[in-house]
């Protein structure tokens, strides 16, 4: 493969990938890691990408969300760790409010036999939680996105003004510790923006393909985040550095 197919090839597959590592890259061209290695420098110095040890990272924003059903399935294993170790740090008795997403209907799910008050904020939630005997559900007003089913616009983000909750679990489309946790949907930022408003503790859900990604809209720093949970791939130095940004950072790893 010549040397100008093989560097388009690495920069449209660490685009579409997010971040990929030299082993990766070496295998899906064929080359050795030494020139993967070159390469990547290469590219950094045109700005194409970010490098690290070990891989690269895209340096563009991910500006489309996947479909819902997409995306449900994808890492479940992974997000249902995460949700059980989300639903360790909420005590019998707390208000919850739930973001949308993914990650956040398998935290729903897990607390589906806690006694607790709970403010979904996606009607898949909801429909999780509608007939959980010992929750309290809240469901505020607002317009359903198509798919999603997230509330969205100012019926949501009143009702939350209203409300003051123990928890906020809070899910994302990315999070980095210098870009802070972001949305692909404006809508949906302003909603998960006045969920942490209401919250005395905010708590994030990322699984690992989301951690060094970030999106068009910005939700809040990072440093507003109490803790985030995310599971055993995600990539240390992010984690170091949320950490070294006063989050706690837990890792579900598999039992």
């Amino acid at each position: 493969m010549a040397s100008t197919d093989r560097l388009r090839q690495i920069s449209d597959a660490v685009r579409e990938a997010g971040r990929l590592g030299v082993a990766e890259l070496a295998e899906l061209t064929g080359a050795s890691e030494m020139t993967i290695r070159r390469d990547l420098e290469a590219l950094a110095e045109q700005g194409v990408l970010e490098r690290y040890r070990g891989g690269a990272r895209s340096l563009l924003l991910r500006g489309e969300e996947p479909p819902f059903a997409l995306r449900e399935q994808e890492g479940l294993a992974a997000k249902r760790r995460i949700a059980a170790a989300v639903a360790e740090l909420i005590a019998d008795g707390e208000s919850v409010v739930i973001d949308s997403g993914t990650t956040c209907l398998e935290v729903a799910r897990a607390l589906e036999h806690r006694r607790l008050t709970v403010a979904p904020l996606s009607l898949h939630a909801v429909n999780a939680l509608s007939a959980a005997p010992q929750v309290t559900l809240l469901v505020p007003g607002g317009r359903p996105r198509p798919g999603e089913l997230a509330l969205t616009g100012p019926l949501t983000t009143a009702s939350l003004a209203a409300l003051r909750f123990d928890t906020a679990v809070i899910g994302c489309c990315g999070l980095t510790a210098a870009d802070g946790l972001t949305a692909y949907d404006l809508d949906d930022a302003a909603v998960k923006r006045a969920a942490i408003g209401s919250a005395r503790r905010v708590i994030a859900v990322a699984d690992a393909s989301k951690l060094s990604r970030t999106a068009l809209a910005f939700v809040a720093a990072a440093d507003a985040l109490h803790a985030v949970v995310t599971d055993d791939a995600a990539p240390d130095a992010e984690t170091d550095s949320l950490t070294a940004a006063g989050v706690t950072v837990r890792k579900a790893c598999p039992p």
